[in-house]
């Protein structure tokens, strides 16, 4: 297939996908909408406001229990998002078998498995646009550092977008894509440093908490919204980096192989 072939193949996924989340709105964007608001209520403005000040920024400003957990929340939400969007759709069409169709065509494996993980990306995205909005009535947001926000984004969804294609591709029935977010992924999230301050954590507490991925995640994005961190940069990005390129390679040798999908 030639290049202008390739791009129609990956265009056609990625609007297919972006159909489909926008078809299914009460499905995709209104549940975890919903479910952010009722965390900033609870743990923002009732406990949040016992809580005070959570910690201080390098300049002496200092930054209260419900906007240093903001940041937080919104990772939580792209993660989360992105995770069950891909795995949803691409077990879908393993369920429909129109993934053969796809693997017996001239496309490349990149390309299917890049357009599902758009899908997924756009997904976390709009997802967490709308929970940095609904913020916005809770507490004040700045955005400290741009760059350093849209690229912890960018590889946090890529990297659980491709953890969701993984689990999609070795799932037999529906109830196997629940595995993985219930017991795995949602323990990860909450003790990945959403809802407090790592560094306060006791011996050996302190560095389990560093063997979790998503603590790296929530700390550099939460750097990029308010400057403060728990994490060094260098590391976050360093682990970040590393899943994608693993995660990366697994998924493409598993389509190239046909593994789980090739009937």
């Amino acid at each position: 297939m030639n290049a202008e072939g390739t791009l129609i193949a990956l265009g056609t996924i990625v609007r297919r996908e972006m159909m489909r989340i926008l078809r299914i709105w009460s499905q995709t964007l209104l549940p975890p909408a919903i479910t952010m608001t009722l965390y900033f209520v609870i743990f923002g403005s009732l406990i949040g406001s016992r809580i005070g000040v959570m910690t201080h920024r390098p300049d002496g400003t200092s930054i209260s229990y419900i906007e240093y957990i903001a940041p937080g929340l919104i990772m939580m939400s792209v993660i989360q998002n992105a995770y069950g969007n891909i795995t949803s759709s691409f077990f879908g069409a393993k369920f429909q078998r129109f993934v053969e169709e796809m693997l017996v065509s001239p496309m490349p494996s990149w390309t299917i498995l890049a357009g599902y993980v758009s899908g997924a990306v756009l997904r976390g995205f709009m997802v967490g646009i709308i929970v940095l909005l609904l913020s916005l009535f809770f507490t004040k947001i700045h955005l400290y550092h741009p760059f350093i926000t849209l690229s912890t984004f960018l590889l946090a969804s890529v990297i659980f977008a491709l953890l969701g294609f993984i689990n999609a591709i070795f799932a037999r029935k529906f109830d196997d894509i629940a595995i993985i977010p219930t017991f795995i992924l949602t323990p990860l999230t909450y003790l990945g440093g959403v809802f407090y301050n790592v560094a306060q954590l006791p011996t050996p507490w302190r560095e389990i908490s560093h063997l979790n991925p998503i603590l790296y995640m929530v700390s550099a994005f939460r750097y990029g919204l308010l400057g403060v961190s728990d994490i060094n940069l260098v590391w976050a990005y360093a682990v970040m980096l590393g899943f994608v390129v693993v995660f990366g390679t697994i998924c493409l040798n598993l389509l190239h192989r046909g593994v789980g999908l090739r009937s």
